[in-house]
């Protein structure tokens, strides 16, 4: 099994970029606010740049995690090869072009070669690749590679679907509008009966 490192856009183990102190990056969300018009001083805005630092270093804490931790072991052997599919999960990212935030949810499968990875864990997956700037187009290879890699499953399948502030808020200002991306490895590209049984599951309830 391949060493499970950082995972960067092609696919290659890296290590994490380096992490500015939060009181620096308070002061550059003082200057934005300034920028904008704005007196940081005022009693509303006082603490507000202290504040967007830690929440903007807690939704991209991604870039400081790596498989290897957030596994911790926890895969577990099993003789079952039939799909394991962990639908609905929550996801919340940042967008890598405007830092608007990306809402919706992943649905993961995979058919087990040997080895279980303990449930919790997919869901952990998803919330390290989503909590980076992000495309959804790349976030969903990056999730469904990460499974693969770990696992060495016989497939993997992935579909996020979501929505982009930056479609709702801003430019179009599209409100009803979602994105659908999936990612198919494995059985999930090669078997066609393989790919429907996980679509005809991830829509039912």
């Amino acid at each position: 099994m391949k060493p499970l490192g950082q995972i960067t856009r092609d696919g290659a183990a890296n290590a994490s970029p380096r992490l500015m102190s939060v009181e620096a990056l308070a002061e550059h969300y003082r200057a934005m606010l300034t920028g904008l018009g704005e007196n940081p001083e005022r009693e509303g805005l006082k603490g507000t740049p202290l504040r967007a630092a830690k929440a903007m270093q807690y939704l991209t804490q991604g870039y400081h995690q790596s498989l290897d931790e957030l596994v911790n072991g926890a895969l577990f052997a099993s003789s079952s090869d039939e799909m394991v599919l962990v639908k609905d999960i929550e996801l919340y990212s940042l967008c890598e072009h405007h830092l608007l935030p990306i809402i919706g949810k992943c649905h993961v499968a995979y058919l087990p070669n040997g080895k279980v990875l303990g449930l919790s864990k997919v869901a952990r997956i998803v919330d390290m690749f989503a909590r980076r700037l992000q495309i959804q187009e790349s976030m969903t290879r990056e999730i469904a590679q990460a499974i693969m890699d770990v696992t060495q499953a016989r497939g993997v399948a992935v579909v996020a679907e979501a929505r982009h502030m930056c479609m709702m808020m801003r430019g179009v200002e599209k409100q009803n509008s979602s994105m659908v991306t999936s990612v198919m490895l494995g059985a999930f590209r090669e078997d066609a009966r393989t790919r429907s049984e996980f679509m005809e599951l991830i829509r039912r309830g």
